[in-house]
């Protein structure tokens, strides 16, 4: 806030929204922002960028691979996404390079899909292994800041402020039946919805984006409610694939009450309690979290780890979802059998939702440990006032 002043100084209106903000948000003292928004004024070069993106990704690949054991040249697909830095040459062919990767690798780079693109990433890369068997694919996901800060009066543009911070992670998925003992999850399914740019309706697709590119968002809608409607289209889809019978038929007599025989009845919400034990929500901010959490009746510790990465670590973006995994873990929570959703908000609209299933309960050790709670854990869950006064 004190270089906020300094850099805003004819704009005191601007530098209030921005200090109710970062009282309301939600983060904590601990969130990261690069260097480059250091300077004052900032200094968003694309050099910094640069910088900024090899410290974040690198960092995750590094860890990814000590920890696995992964040989680069066992690296058979790349996908890396990031929504708002698309630099030439790609951020995909700045890790190809650096890692030495072959030659023949299938590399992917997705730009300006938003904070759901981890789970469309995750998507391109199990469509890709369907078709090549007893591989090894790699998911980056992240956001570079640098070239972002907002210095202009566009509250829309303020917010993105003061909830983003640096942040990312690398995600190895293989389908060679090698790794089938040691892998620590399965993913069952992925559900996305998206909301097209001109009309009101929502479409749920499986395994392939919207033909007609449609990802605009209409402002005037309420953001709360357009994430409202596409859960409830994510909702629709994901249900009759993970809930038991006696959901399905309720949700089911429902919907015809209220499209066939036109009674006026409340939309059935079934209980996700009975398909899932841990619940993976986006930390964009803590209204988004309130409401999904309300949405779905979930319980304070079904939402801690969102919360609790949002406090610590930001609105990470695409990563943020991954962060919350590793907290779950860390905590010592993720067991043999567990089934794991996670609901990823991005631009467009989109609701993007993947499944997973634990193969092994997760035990974790502070030795060599490269969970990024393992220095913290401890300390967590906090309590996270309402407002902090700055």
């Amino acid at each position: 806030m004190e270089h906020t002043h300094m850099i805003l100084p004819t704009e005191p209106r601007s530098v209030r929204f921005q200090m109710k903000m970062l009282e309301r948000s939600g983060l904590g003292e601990e969130t990261a922002l690069p260097p480059a928004m250091h300077y004052i004024p900032p200094t968003p070069t694309m050099v910094l960028a640069r910088e900024e993106a090899e410290l974040v990704i690198f960092s995750a690949m590094d860890s990814l691979i000590e920890k696995t054991g992964l040989k680069t040249k066992d690296i058979d697909v790349l996908v890396v996404n990031c929504s708002l830095f698309s630099p030439t040459p790609s951020l995909s062919a700045m890790v190809i390079n650096k890692y030495k990767l072959r030659s023949n690798i299938k590399s992917f780079n997705l730009s300006g899909m938003g904070c759901s693109a981890g789970v469309i990433s995750i998507d391109l890369a199990r469509d890709i292994l369907q078709q090549y068997p007893n591989s090894n694919a790699v998911v980056i996901s992240t956001e570079i800041l640098t070239p972002n800060g907002y210095l202009g009066k566009e509250r829309s543009m303020l917010l993105t402020n003061c909830l983003f911070r640096m942040g990312g992670a690398a995600i190895l998925l293989s389908n060679r039946k090698s790794d089938k003992g040691r892998a620590k999850y399965r993913l069952v399914h992925i559900v996305r919805t998206h909301k097209g740019a001109d009309d009101k309706s929502f479409r749920c697709v499986q395994q392939q984006e919207d033909p007609e590119g449609k990802v605009g968002i209409n402002l005037c809608i309420d953001l709360m409610q357009v994430a409202g409607e596409a859960l409830k289209s994510n909702i629709t889809t994901i249900g009759p694939l993970v809930l038991p019978a006696s959901e399905q038929l309720l949700f089911l007599l429902t919907l015809i009450c209220r499209k066939l025989f036109k009674m006026k009845l409340k939309p059935y919400i079934p209980d996700f309690k009975l398909a899932f034990e841990h619940f993976c929500i986006h930390a964009g901010g803590r209204a988004v979290i309130d409401e999904l959490q309300n949405s779905l009746q979930l319980s304070a510790e079904h939402v801690e780890a969102s919360r609790m990465t949002l406090y610590r670590f930001g609105n990470t973006s695409s990563s943020s979802l991954w962060y919350e995994m590793s907290y779950i873990e860390a905590k010592g929570r993720m067991k043999k059998g567990d089934r794991i959703w996670q609901i990823a908000f991005g631009s467009g609209f989109k609701c993007n939702s993947a499944v997973w299933k634990c193969n092994r309960t997760i035990k974790t050790s502070p030795v060599n440990d490269h969970n990024p709670w393992a220095d913290c854990i401890d300390r967590y869950p906090v309590d996270i006032p309402d407002v902090v006064k700055l």
